[in-house]
């Protein structure tokens, strides 16, 4: 079931692996609040609203608490937080003591959540992400799905998503940054690329690996506007999509709603696939 095995390189090629096991079938991670013996474990399940710190634990196959980690993307653990209606990501980095406990704040706004731990611990074979429910108290006002658009926006920045995710097979999306209407090529390195690209399966809130292309320093990836990811639908269906991006030292998320695109044969153009069932779309 393990659609992580064989990262033990640390870096961006251990993304690579991700989008090629996550066709065919294989599960999304993060379904699953223990896997391979690894169980996340959180303090406390019902939290109050507000910007709150949460703390937790990764148990490792004899029960106690993992305190060494394999980094990938610069980290030792990723911690990803959304309210299940798909409103509020973030993504964050906690901080461990000595004892495996970590600990992080997050603004969180009544509702259900689903946070999702991103490790590799030392000796095991791969990534994994494990997924863990809590429920945040106060009067619950869910958000419609936003709409599938092409671009989005955040502060003065405009992001242009062009490419498709298509079921079960490795796609490339890339996103154009731009800003006031400009494009963007001078963006900083954020965890060893010039964007993270987090997807999310709508409906059960299944974790996508993305791995980006290329990386800075490498002489051949540019600072933007573009930035090109790699990325698997296991299925049909909808996707959240996350890009976090840095520019004038501060990191900000862009967000899309995309449907995948029916499998189309190689030589066709791009948007030949779109024209099953798709009449009177345009």
């Amino acid at each position: 079931m393990n659609n992580h095995t064989g990262h033990d390189h640390a870096g961006h090629a251990s993304h690579a692996g991700h989008a090629g096991h996550a066709g065919h079938g294989a599960r999304p991670g993060g379904l699953s609040v223990s896997e391979n013996g690894y169980t996340l474990e959180l303090d406390a399940t019902i939290l109050t609203a507000g910007v709150q710190p949460v703390t937790f634990r990764v148990l490792g196959p004899d029960g106690r608490p993992v305190t060494e980690f394999t980094p990938e993307h610069e980290k030792e653990l990723h911690f990803i937080a959304v309210r299940r209606d798909t409103a509020g990501f973030q993504h964050v980095h906690p901080v461990r003591d000595e004892k495996g406990t970590w600990s992080v704040d997050l603004a969180l706004e009544p509702g259900d959540w689903r946070f999702f731990a991103d490790v590799h611990p030392a000796g095991h074979d791969g990534t994994m992400t494990l997924g863990i429910d809590a429920a945040v108290a106060g009067p619950y006002d869910p958000r419609p799905l936003p709409e599938a658009t092409g671009t989005a926006r955040t502060g003065a920045y405009t992001v242009a998503l062009d490419g498709a995710l298509v079921p079960g097979e490795a796609s490339e999306l890339t996103l154009t940054v731009s800003r006031d209407g400009r494009p963007v090529t001078d963006l900083q390195p954020y965890l060893a690329a010039y964007g993270h690209l987090v997807a999310l399966r709508v409906g059960d809130l299944g974790y996508l690996h993305v791995h980006p292309e290329g990386e800075p320093g490498d002489g051949t990836t540019a600072p933007g506007p573009e930035i090109a990811f790699m990325a698997t639908a296991p299925t049909a269906g909808t996707y959240r999509l996350y890009l976090d991006f840095q520019h004038d030292d501060v990191v900000r998320t862009a967000e899309f709603t995309v449907r995948t695109a029916t499998a189309a044969p190689k030589a066709a153009p791009e948007h030949a696939s779109h024209h099953h069932g798709h009449h009177g779309h345009h």
